[in-house]
């Protein structure tokens, strides 16, 4: 019997009623489903916005906890010819700067032609060397008009050098411009003239030439260094653009102050700092209004109150925060700056939230920047001046340790075996020798043939070892002086066991005059000794604190030869560093809010699985139901039938009766 037909029996146990009873059942069970998936979504949707808050927080938490975000500083010049610009490093200070000379970049012209790529100038080789680079061009019947020659310079990308035809109106001329301004990348054009075998005349591919002897092009701009001077200071510099002379402070000249000499000012940019605060207390504000509005709680009204209330995972998130912005920062104690309200950050008792003392705030960080920036960033503090923090690990511990040496870092070096005399004569029997500088092998030294002094000496193996391209690409240096003997000693600039210096290849007599033999000097040593008590590992200069102990990870670069005692550094972890850390363990993966948000995941889960059972629960009601309700409209049919057969048969006997 279908559903549809239930009921035709008895007209009381209809499918309606199935439907009802069906319904009944479904009710109390989908609602209390109903209520709790609205509960989970809404409390999902304040873990996301409590989530959205904390990632907006990180950044201008990253910010503070860089040092240079509180060590901005605003540069400022009196003079039109000099500008200057303060980056890290730079220091609050005030400067002269007299400029003399500016820097030029040389070029160089040639005579005037009457077209730009009809006439040949020659064939042959330019030998064309910009600063440390020197490079071969072939010139042939293919490239030797002017604008040929200039095509065939610009192909190669190595050579800081411009080439290009000026039509002057009158003729072409071919000028070479070096690209980069100073004496050290002047031009120096050689010619093999193989066109009419003369490399020194001004006729062929020779007219090209520019080589300190044989100038035959017009010098049309003099290479220049710029000259200046820095509180009295006289500098020279092959750029206009000066960013070595003072830590952090970049010079732009512009022009000459002709007795007029510019004030630079380097101020602290308080404004900038400020801002950065400002944005920061925003960014905190805003977590905690929404932590506020979540964990509310109003005894005289149920709906007011938060949907957090007592939640665990927002009670750890608030007093993880408010442990690190309270407290004050392990390693400043009895410094001027312990705490964020010593700066004019305060907090509000009732609300938790933040406000910024400007006045306060300007205050301390002009009087105690340094404690200022520790309060925030990451800072590392040694007692000894040639001791610095360099950086931490991720396991470092805040505190205070001892630093103890017992072997000092060394250079490698090669000394040689003979003093130098007063003069020493340089040729072909001694001219040439190879070095290797900390695993890299220069291409051949070649020393200019003359006879020099001691110190003329020195000058000349440093030029040319500076000149070398393969130690120059390598990164590798090297300097020459004597020892206390009057013997040579190359020294390499690195420190430690991969610091080494030999010499592969020399000539007949390098031995003999120089002292110079192939063989290998002696090798760098590594600095050794212990930080917190505890053996560390030495690369170089720098000594890094043995796994498992507090000073794990804390690397300190350690300068000089003292041996002993070097004092203690103190690592000193900000409240902007500490903040990121925290921020960032709420925030992965595994995460306390992955957590939350996974847990109210798993019970919206667990929900719908439920609604299923119950959908197969009131299923088989309907089904129970339906037999139980065709079954009785069965019997009742069949009550109805047997009533019909009776009332049949009374009648049939009550007719008889009557007749």
């Amino acid at each position: 019997m279908s559903v549809s037909s239930i009921g035709i029996g008895s007209g009381v146990l209809t499918s309606d009623l199935i439907d009802q009873l069906a319904n009944a059942e479904r009710a109390p069970t989908e609602l209390r489903f109903d209520r709790k998936e609205e509960q989970v979504q809404a409390e999902l949707s304040a873990v996301g916005r409590i989530r959205n808050a904390l990632t907006d927080l990180r950044l201008p938490t990253r910010v503070l906890s860089n040092p240079n975000a509180l060590q901005s500083l605003n540069a400022e010049s009196s003079s039109g010819n000099v500008s200057a610009t303060a980056g890290s490093g730079a220091s609050v200070g005030q400067y002269s700067l007299e400029v003399t000379d500016l820097a030029q970049a040389q070029s160089l012209s040639s005579a005037t032609f009457a077209d730009k790529n009809l006439t040949a100038l020659g064939t042959g080789t330019l030998s064309i060397k910009v600063g440390d680079v020197t490079k071969d061009i072939a010139i042939d019947g293919s490239n030797n008009t002017l604008e040929g020659i200039a095509s065939a310079i610009n192909a190669e990308e190595d050579l800081a050098v411009n080439a290009s035809v000026i039509d002057t109106g009158s003729g072409f001329v071919l000028v070479f411009a070096a690209q980069n301004s100073g004496t050290e990348n002047g031009i120096e054009i050689s010619v093999n003239d193989t066109g009419d075998g003369n490399n020194t005349d001004v006729l062929g591919l020779s007219q090209l030439s520019f080589d300190g002897t044989n100038n035959n092009l017009t010098e049309s701009v003099v290479a220049k260094d710029a000259l200046f001077s820095v509180n009295g200071i006289l500098i020279t510099r092959q750029s206009n653009t000066v960013s070595d002379a003072i830590d952090g402070v970049t010079f732009t000249l512009t022009g000459k102050t002709n007795g007029s000499p510019a004030t630079v000012s380097i101020t602290q940019d308080t404004e900038q700092v400020l801002e950065r605060i400002q944005n920061f207390v925003e960014a905190f504000n805003e977590v905690k209004t929404i932590l506020n509005e979540v964990t509310a709680f109003d005894p005289n009204n149920s709906e007011e109150t938060g949907l957090l209330l007592g939640d665990s995972t927002v009670r750890s998130i608030n007093s993880q925060l408010r442990g690190v912005l309270s407290q004050v920062v392990p390693g400043l104690d009895g410094s001027a700056v312990r705490s964020l309200a010593e700066v004019g950050i305060s907090t509000d008792r009732q609300t938790g939230l933040l406000s910024v003392d400007d006045e306060m705030f300007t205050k301390a960080l002009s009087q105690s920047p340094d404690d200022v920036i520790a309060l925030f960033a990451e800072q590392g503090r040694a007692s000894d001046a040639q001791v610095t923090y360099s950086t931490k690990g991720a396991n470092t511990v805040p505190g205070n340790y001892d630093i103890e040496i017992t072997q000092a870092a060394t250079n490698g070096s090669f000394t040689g075996a003979s003093v130098i005399g007063a003069s020493t004569v340089i040729d072909t029997a001694n001219d040439t020798f190879k070095i290797s500088v900390d695993g890299t092998e220069s291409a051949d030294i070649v020393l200019t043939a003359g006879t020099y002094t001691q110190s003329e000496l020195l000058t000349e193996l440093q030029k040319q070892l500076d000149a070398d391209a393969n130690l120059n690409a390598a990164g590798a240096s090297i300097s020459v002086s004597y020892d206390g003997s009057g013997q040579l000693q190359f020294t390499s600039g690195t420190f430690g066991s991969d610091s080494k210096v030999s010499f592969t290849a020399v000539d007949t007599n390098t031995l003999a005059t120089l002292g110079i033999d192939a063989i290998a000097g002696v090798d760098g040593l590594n600095v050794e000794g212990t930080i917190n008590g505890e053996a560390a590992t030495g690369k170089g200069q720098f000594l890094t604190g043995a796994e498992g102990d507090d000073s794990e990870g804390l690397v300190v670069k350690v300068e000089g030869s003292s041996i002993g005692s070097r004092g203690s550094v103190t690592f000193i972890e900000g409240i902007g560093d500490q903040l990121v850390d925290k921020l960032n363990s709420f925030l992965e993966f595994e995460g306390i809010i992955g957590a939350k948000e996974s847990g109210l995941k798993d019970q919206l889960d667990e929900i719908t699985k439920g609604r299923a059972q119950l959908d197969l629960r009131v299923e088989n009601l309907r089904t129970r139901l339906s037999l139980q309700f065709t079954a009785a409209d069965i019997l009742v049919s069949q009550l109805n039938s047997t009533q019909d057969f009776l009332k049949s048969q009374l009648a049939t006997l009550t007719g008889a009766k009557d007749d």
